[in-house]
């Protein structure tokens, strides 16, 4: 790793869960989730573990994901699996599953750890615990409120854009996958607290929305951007509109948080894409969002080339975290992907650009157009930040000053201490041929033991900080997704009122840190001992070491 110049340091803090890459699409899927099993791999090995926090987010749960998505939609992807697909062909249906979106297993668990991390990294750069927030699994842009599409179940992105908008009046969301992020345009095409800004193909390409004239409804008409580009997009094209816009944007609307969705199927050699951006060209985009200094949530998204998307995100990383990462690409689990070269670089190809630079100083002039028919930077009538009893009863509110040399914190095993009297042998001690182990003192002498039995255990190793107060646990979160409401066939989110309608969701007080690598030892039972020496303890006898019926001292 190479520091770069100039830089200030940043607070990062990556999230990662190692479930993610044991889910699969199914043979021939282009989707495959090991790309981000891929990509940790290499920032593990570059060392990138040295320049931030790294985390296990807790997977969201069903009312968490029911602030925007149905309650019907997360129920039936609750329940579906492949083995019950048949009882559910209506709503395979309804809900555009098992086409592109196909049913595999742990689908729910994988939508879960997908937006379990994107609302965390959320939560925690509104507390101002970080800087910059990464979740590579996050990025699904294509959920819609109550339908699958475009290989997204649950669209993390809104999840995590609505728990910043408790915090921030304005967030801005960029996307430069090669695919238009329509799902996240249409969750917020009627307010004007979110302002969606896409780069994408369009054309007789998938999704088929995304034109420049396409920009609001309503009170929201002016804060929808799109860019709409041709086939072979190049390094230097890209960045000739990529900037200005953005910097035009971030001028004129001024938001508090930005979050940017880095799908790298715009990358040269795609398996869906058609771009011919490098590695560098895409990481730029990054970089330049990066200079603003505002909070950034960085996601990942679409990259159906495993080899070149675990490439980029790690490059990213390195960026977020204020270095360059070398070129020869170390050792590590998946090193036989990045043959033949073995270096960290995605390289453009010879195909031609059908960008014109007419072509996109025509669309240049049409999204400044867009931005002057209307008043900058609108602005969020004064309210109380909505809170739940876990914002002001947080257990990791001094973790940033913790020592991060110590495994444990103290913190954490003191709440794992126990009135002695509340534990309990296991009510299966004895079966299956197994013997009563005792530990116990005969305090007389003559057989009878009159003091008290004495419990030799190992103690459990403290739970992963979990707290009370959790999404899944929080009244009235049920109802979240009637309050965010619909707008007609659209099926965005009316914003009005929304900080004081909607409960947050409780992510930040679940934050694990990762690794954590602790030994759960048995707990070995005692029998408990009445006055005249008899054990009694599930029914067996007690054995004897000789004829003075002075018990025999078993420990550990």
């Amino acid at each position: 790793m190479e520091p770069i110049l100039g830089e200030s340091k940043r607070r990062v803090c990556y999230f990662f869960d190692s479930d993610i890459g044991n889910y699969h699409y199914g043979p021939g899927h282009p989707m495959k989730p090991t790309r981000i099993r891929m990509c940790h791999s290499l920032v593990m090995n570059y060392g990138l573990y040295k320049k931030m926090e790294i985390f296990r987010a807790k997977p969201a749960t069903k009312r968490e994901m029911s602030q925007f998505h149905t309650d019907e939609y997360v129920d039936f992807l609750h329940r579906i699996n492949p083995d019950n697909a048949q009882q559910f062909a209506k709503e395979q249906v309804k809900y555009n599953v098992g086409d592109d979106c196909p049913i595999f297993d742990g689908l729910f668990e994988y939508c879960s750890i997908s937006a379990g991390g994107s609302m965390e990294g959320a939560a925690r750069l509104s507390r101002d615990k970080c800087d910059i927030a990464v979740n590579w699994a996050g990025g699904l842009h294509h959920a819609k409120k109550a339908e699958a599409s475009g290989f997204c179940y649950v669209n993390d992105i809104v999840l995590g854009i609505l728990e910043l908008l408790r915090y921030h009046q304005r967030v801005l969301y960029i996307d430069i996958d090669v695919h238009h992020g329509d799902g996240v345009e249409e969750a917020f095409y009627t307010t004007d607290r979110v302002m969606t800004c896409s780069f994408h193909k369009y054309g007789e390409f998938f999704p088929g929305t995304g034109e420049v004239r396409d920009n609001g409804i309503g009170k929201g008409k002016g804060y929808a951007v799109n860019v709409p580009l041709r086939d072979g997009i190049n390094d230097q094209n890209y960045q000739d509109i990529f900037q200005p816009v953005i910097k035009r944007v971030i001028e004129w609307y001024q938001p508090g948080a930005i979050v940017l969705q880095c799908g790298s199927d715009s990358l040269s050699g795609d398996r869906l894409g058609s771009f011919n951006l490098s590695m560098k060209g895409h990481a730029a985009c990054v970089q330049f969002v990066k200079s603003f200094h505002l909070p950034l949530l960085l996601l990942g998204g679409g990259g159906y080339t495993v080899k070149s998307v675990s490439r980029t995100w790690a490059y990213e990383t390195g960026l977020a975290a204020g270095v360059e990462l070398q070129k020869n690409i170390p050792n590590n689990e998946y090193w036989e992907y990045y043959g033949p070269t073995y270096e960290l670089d995605v390289r453009p190809s010879n195909m031609t650009d059908h960008n014109t630079p007419e072509y996109l100083q025509k669309v240049k002039e049409a999204v400044f157009e867009v931005l002057r028919d209307k008043n900058a930077a609108p602005s969020v009538p004064l309210q109380d930040v909505p809170k739940l009893r876990h914002d002001d009863e947080d257990d990791n509110e001094l973790e940033d000053t913790e020592d991060k040399e110590v495994r444990r914190p103290m913190r954490l095993w003191d709440k794992e201490k126990q009135n002695e009297n509340s534990l309990s042998d296991s009510e299966d001690e004895g079966t299956g041929g197994r013997k009563h182990r005792q530990s116990y003192k005969n305090s007389n002498g003559s057989g009878s033991a009159s003091g008290s039995v004495h419990k030799k255990r190992r103690s459990k190793s403290p739970p992963i900080a979990t707290t009370t107060g959790t999404g899944a646990q929080v009244n009235g979160l049920a109802t979240a997704s009637t309050s965010t409401g619909t707008n007609g066939a659209i099926g965005g989110i009316n914003i009005e009122n929304w900080a004081s309608s909607v409960p947050p969701s409780n992510s930040t007080s679940s934050a694990i840190p990762v690794p954590v690598s602790t030994t759960t030892e048995s707990i070995t039972n005692a029998a408990e001992v009445n006055g005249n020496g008899n054990g009694v303890g599930n029914g067996e006898d007690i054995e004897m070491s000789d004829s003075t019926n002075q018990p025999e001292q078993i420990s550990n």
